[in-house]
């Protein structure tokens, strides 16, 4: 049984000093005495359940982290409000670190940062006054130098702070007291979203609309069973603060809000700008999260003028082929962004009659213009536990927080009103009994206890009206007191109707919403509409070719079938290797020792003239390995691959075809094997393998004997073997066998087998077979 405690059922402990040590009980137990194993484990819980609650995720009722609390309560404290003087960063950062956070300053300094930046936030909670750093990742200038307040819209997290709504808690001190959550008007969780890193987990929730959100929590708090479907009808999806457009399908949108988790495509807009004599540029205005205008920039000239890659000393294939593409297309591109123009990226093509689309289609497809970003609502809810929580969860949870947080906040007025309602009945009857109070006040040593026998009051009402001023007797301020009392008595009223409807309390806490998004809100900024990734399509002509590949591993490709390969010359000392009669819209495979396939497109070799290029500079082997075989040819061609410990299966030449450069593992070779030449074929009837040992044994069985592996790996036994012995060769026949063979004097001898003389040889897979025929040496064999 596991006695390890759930430390997410406990309260959070202050972020802000690093976590205490378990209590003695809970670490080493009555008899002072525990395994290292499971102390370990329990301290590890209490640091990670810091981490966790405490910092890095933000909860669900206000969607802040502490920290973030702790900046906004120091300035509220500090009167820092939206109409006051802004005031050094410094200042700031000195009292939060001083009063509720003692971290690093720079730690609280650059949180500040990022809740004033309105390119990190959609409604920015800070109002910065100086450098706070640009979304090109400047970053901010020191905090002496910063000036900061509070703007309009935090507000929404703040203005009720004093009317009971929340708990306080001591801080780290105990010296003062900071509120445990802010009384969030609107679900700023979505509003602004939050990034974060915890123990096992982390989250990434992205911004959203304020009045699409703010209409999403009132048909949750409307409709408590309202599905993610019902909630979408309000929310497109996401809203980031530099805009961009979301190009994910619907379905695509719904399950990542569903499900709490997802990615989601996006895409930044541009507009065409006509210029003089029919030349035109396009102009980029917004760009998606997480993309500057400079990782734009150094994206183009990183396409447009590459650098060989590590270990190489020149680029390769792919990278010439697109800078030539690029520079194609291209003219010129710079960074025009202001302050009236955040973001103003021109590019200007090479020639006005360029298409526009396949032109934006060549930018988005190869730079972050179009790009991926991730959801992962993590959060902590309204149990204290963290978890991830799908759209309904979130206005759910937040709906039954702010309900509460309303029914808290009519309470504490209620309070207020019957207190006062209390002082001011004292004072009435102070009021009309106005020469009575006077003389017992005079004739009385104690005219508290006097005034409490005489007309019945409590000891508050006694002290109040023995530190009235007498001219709050006035008959006018007697007019004044019955006025508030009256007025004050309908309050009442009305407060207690409201705490005993639960309806009426969530049409009030609708209304506000209501309130709130309507002076706040503002249009959407990301346009959320469907279309496919950007791609760039090169169109290869479909002809015959013929590769060719040295023995030293150089290749090259030329037009036709049928060349003269006699008269192909090499470089000194290299001669041809093997030669692929294919298409151009074929593949070239190449297989590692280690058995990696990696592929190159036969359209992407270079022409016959001159050597060539070395087949490793136009794939990127793993370390340590070297090219073993090379073959080519259409997809459906079929091939056998062998090792020399016995093992074989067949697949077709597509099957080893991988987009990524790095390839795919597809052959299984042990430590020390080796890969026999893979045999390319044809399909058809009456196909067997032939398979000749390093000892001279020959097999000959049916090729629908072995198996078929379109993922790759080890294979089927093909041969027995015995100790020491390997498999040589083999081949696929149909009519006829080619034993290739050497004379005792080492002249070389082809011996032929027809097809009518396999009876000797004949067998079923993994059989041993017999020895080949005739007293020489065989070395080799070739099918027909």
């Amino acid at each position: 049984m596991n006695d390890t405690p759930d430390l997410f059922d406990s309260p959070a402990p202050d972020a802000a000093e690093p976590p205490p040590p378990p209590p003695a009980t809970l670490l080493l137990g009555s008899d002072d005495a525990l395994p290292l194993d499971l102390y370990a484990e329990r301290a590890y819980l209490a640091y990670a359940m810091s981490v966790v609650k405490a910092r890095a995720l933000p909860q669900v009722e206000d969607g802040l982290k502490p920290v973030q609390r702790r900046i906004l309560f120091a300035m509220n404290e500090m009167r820092l409000s939206p109409g006051s003087k802004h005031v050094k960063s410094a200042r700031v950062v000195g009292d939060v670190i001083g009063k509720y956070h003692p971290h690093g300053d720079s730690s609280v300094y650059d949180a500040m940062v990022r809740v004033a930046q309105d390119f990190s936030l959609r409604y920015p909670l800070v109002d910065g006054q100086g450098n706070f750093g640009s979304r090109d990742g400047d970053s901010a200038a020191a905090m002496r130098y910063t000036e900061c307040r509070l703007t309009p819209i935090a507000e929404l997290l703040l203005s009720e702070i004093d009317r009971g709504t929340v708990d306080f808690r001591p801080n780290y001190d105990g010296a003062f007291e900071e509120p445990q959550l802010l009384p969030a008007r609107l679900p700023f969780v979505l509003l602004n979203g939050a990034s974060g890193i915890a123990v096992g987990m982390a989250t990434e929730i992205p911004s959203h609309n304020l009045r699409e959100v703010a209409a999403a929590a009132i048909h949750a708090i409307e409709n408590p069973e309202a599905s993610v479907a019902d909630l979408m009808t309000h929310i497109a999806g996401p809203d980031f603060p530099g805009g961009g457009q979301i190009i994910s399908p619907a379905a695509d949108i719904r399950q990542a809000y569903e499900t709490g988790r997802g990615s989601l495509k996006l895409r930044a807009r541009w507009v065409i700008e006509d210029l003089a004599r029919g030349q035109w540029q396009l102009v980029i205005n917004e760009l998606p999260p997480g993309v500057s205008a400079q990782k734009v920039l150094f994206e183009i000239e990183t396409l447009t003028n590459p650098q060989p890659k590590t270990g190489k000393k020149s680029i390769d294939a792919d990278q010439a082929q697109l800078k030539a593409v690029m520079l194609a297309a291209l003219d010129r591109v710079r960074d025009e962004s202001g302050k009236d123009a955040p973001v103003r990226l021109v590019f200007e093509p090479k020639s006005r009659n360029q298409d526009v689309t396949e032109f934006a289609n060549l930018l988005l497809a190869h730079t972050s213009l179009e790009s991926s970003s991730s959801i992962n609502l993590v959060m902590i809810g309204l149990d204290g536990r963290p978890g991830q929580k799908n759209l309904a969860d979130i206005l759910h949870e937040w709906g039954r927080f702010r309900v509460t947080t309303v029914r808290r906040r009519t309470s504490h007025r209620l309070g207020q009103v019957n207190d006062r309602i209390h002082i001011l009945e004292g004072r009435h009857i102070v009021f009309l009994n106005i020469d009575e109070v006077i003389r017992i006040i005079r004739e009385s040593d104690e005219p508290k206890p006097a005034l409490i026998a005489r007309f019945d009051l409590s000891d508050r009402q006694a002290e109040d009206i023995l530190e009235i001023r007498l001219r709050q007797l006035a008959r006018l301020e007697g007019i004044k007191i019955e006025r508030e009392l009256a007025e004050l008595r309908g309050e009442k009223d009305e407060l207690e109707a409201l705490l005993a409807n639960e309806g009426k309390l969530r049409r009030l806490v609708i209304k506000e919403i209501k309130a709130d998004a309507d002076k706040y809100g503002d249009a959407r900024r990301t346009l959320v509409e469907e279309a496919a990734r950007a791609g760039v399509s090169q169109t290869v002509v479909d002809e015959p070719v013929t590769v060719i590949v040295s023995e030293k591993g150089w290749v090259r490709c030329r037009s036709g079938h049928g060349v003269d390969l006699e008269n192909v010359s090499f470089k000194d000392g290299d001669r041809l290797g093997s030669a692929f009669e294919c298409r151009s819209v074929d593949a070239l495979i190449v297989l590692s020792d280690g058995g990696r396939a990696l592929t190159v497109a036969v359209s992407a070799l270079p022409d016959g003239r001159g050597n060539g290029v070395p087949l490793a500079s136009l794939v990127e082997l793993p370390s340590g390995s070297k090219v073993a075989h090379v073959l080519a040819g259409p997809a459906d061609k079929r091939v056998l691959l062998a090792s020399a410990d016995g093992y074989g299966f067949l697949c077709r030449l597509g099957d080893m075809s991988a987009t990524k450069r790095a390839g795919k593992q597809f052959v299984t070779v042990d430590a020390g094997g080796r890969q026999l030449p893979p045999v390319l074929f044809d399909g058809g009837e009456g196909l067997h393998l032939a398979a000749l040992s390093t000892s001279g044994r020959l097999l000959v069985f049916p090729l629908d004997q072995m198996k078929e592996l379109s993922g790759g790996g080890r294979g089927v036994i093909i041969m027995g073997l015995d100790e020491g012995e390997h498999l040589g060769t083999v081949c696929v026949a149909r009519t006829s066998l080619t034993l290739l063979a050497a004379t005792r004097v080492g002249k070389p001898v082809e011996v032929a087998i027809p097809a009518k003389d396999w009876e000797p040889w004949l067998g079923k897979r993994a059989r041993k077979g017999k020895p080949a025929p005739g007293r020489s040496q065989a070395n080799g064999l070739k099918g027909a």
